[in-house]
């Protein structure tokens, strides 16, 4: 993983609603990962959708709660 390649993402946790920023690598391709809130702890889903044909490398983003299926 190299810095240049991270994007940084203000998102809001789907339990406690509170805002924290996520540092994200769409180089490596759509990918689904977890991460802890930042103030609740509960653990997020975090999935990654990376449209690889863009000429300008675009991805979106999507959190959900442990027992949602994203």
């Amino acid at each position: 993983m190299h810095e240049e390649s991270l994007s940084p993402r203000r998102v809001r946790c789907p339990y406690c609603d509170a805002p924290f920023d996520l540092l994200l690598d769409p180089s490596q391709g759509s990918q689904l990962t977890w991460e802890d809130c930042h103030v609740c702890c509960a653990p997020i889903q975090v999935r990654i959708e990376v449209d690889e044909f863009d000429a300008e490398p675009d991805f979106s983003l999507t959190l959900g709660r442990d027992d949602e299926v994203l």
